[in-house]
C-alpha cells in the first residue's frame, strides 16, 4: 500500500484528470483558477489541488471522499472555503448543478 503522500503525488490536478467538469479561467506563475461544474450525478475523477479558496456559486449536496474518508454535505450557495494541498473526488448528489470559483496557489 503506498502512503498517503505518494497517493497524492501520482494524482493529476483537478482540470488534467476532469476536462469536463473543470474549466481553467487563469494559469500564471502565482495561482490556477478553475470554475468546477457539476452536474446532478456527475463525479469527478481523483485529483489534487494545492491550498485553495473554493467559492460555491451553486451549491447542492455533493459527497467528497479522500483515501481516509467519505463526507455527504449540504452546500449553500455563496459559500467560501479553504483548504490546504489535499486529493479527493467530488460526486453531485442533489438534484441541481454545483457550481464553484476555485483558487488555487501554486
Amino acid at each position: 500500500m503506498c502512503s498517503p503522500h505518494a497517493f497524492s503525488a501520482q494524482l493529476p490536478h483537478a482540470h488534467i484528470a476532469s476536462p469536463n467538469h473543470y474549466e481553467v479561467l487563469l494559469d500564471n506563475s502565482d495561482v490556477l483558477v478553475l470554475r468546477m461544474t457539476l452536474a446532478p450525478g456527475e463525479q469527478d475523477n481523483w485529483h489534487k489541488h494545492n491550498a485553495e479558496t473554493v467559492y460555491f456559486e451553486t451549491g447542492g449536496k455533493a459527497t467528497i471522499s479522500t483515501k481516509e474518508s467519505q463526507t455527504t454535505l449540504e452546500i449553500p450557495n455563496g459559500y467560501v472555503m479553504w483548504h490546504d494541498a489535499w486529493t479527493h473526488q467530488v460526486k453531485n448528489e442533489g438534484e441541481t448543478t454545483i457550481t464553484a470559483i476555485i483558487v488555487e496557489s501554486k
